[in-house]
């Protein structure tokens, strides 16, 4: 349980798609890998998404609840393996960043430090009027590109508190929100085997080989 994030959500992608080499999955940008997941995430729980926020300015606490459909981003034309950007004097070919990347990233101490290390990693070449690091400038107009070409990555919730009426973005990751759901529903599932063992002797492949509806049935006559 001590993964990290990306290798958690890359887990799942492995999980569902077994024929598919890991590596090949790791490759994939953050918002195909995404797009994955919220599909995968609907044919387990179903397209609802039921959540909670809480006010940065009161502390009021939210209920989120919306469908997959509405954060779902269409691919944007033209997807490529890379991409070129052309500004202030430098052309520059880089990719989008990966599962691989945000692993790699995972051990910096702060999200600059992180930003500078991702971009080191998508960047595939690049030739200036000298050979001095990109400016500030260009790696800043590459990492808009990057979130240009691969909305689905980065996915913003706009909220309003109800109390105190303050608005602001909240990020909304389908990797960690599935896992957390993962997590939940097998902790749950492990405690009726434990009380249906307990109640009635059946091992734990009898008892998981019981329909959900079934299940249940017996956990309510034995009192839970």
């Amino acid at each position: 349980m001590g993964q990290s994030p990306a290798r958690r959500s890359l887990a799942l992608l492995v999980l569902a798609f077994p024929e598919t080499p890991r590596d090949q999955l790791a490759a994939l940008s953050i918002g195909q890998r995404d797009g994955h997941l919220m599909t995968l995430r609907e044919w387990t729980f179903g397209d609802r998404i039921e959540s909670m926020a809480r006010c940065p300015r009161c502390g009021e606490a939210l209920e989120l609840n919306f469908g997959l459909d509405d954060i779902r981003v269409p691919s944007p034309q033209g997807s490529s393996p890379d991409w070129w950007l052309e500004q202030d004097g430098y052309r520059v070919r880089y990719r989008l960043p990966n599962s691989a990347d945000l692993e790699i990233a995972g051990a910096c101490t702060d999200l600059s430090e992180a930003q500078e290390m991702i971009l080191a990693r998508c960047l595939l070449e690049s030739a200036g009027p000298d050979d001095a690091p990109l400016p500030e400038a260009v790696a800043n107009a590459v990492m808009m590109a990057m979130a240009e070409h691969d909305p689905q990555a980065d996915v913003q919730l706009a909220l309003t508190c109800p109390s105190c009426h303050h608005a602001w973005s909240a990020g909304f990751d389908i990797g960690a929100f599935f896992w957390s759901e993962i997590t939940t529903w097998a902790r749950r599932v492990l405690w009726e085997v434990h009380r249906l063992a307990r109640a009635y002797g059946w091992s734990e492949g009898e008892i998981l080989a019981l329909s959900p509806q079934r299940r249940q049935a017996y956990l309510e006559m034995v009192g839970l």
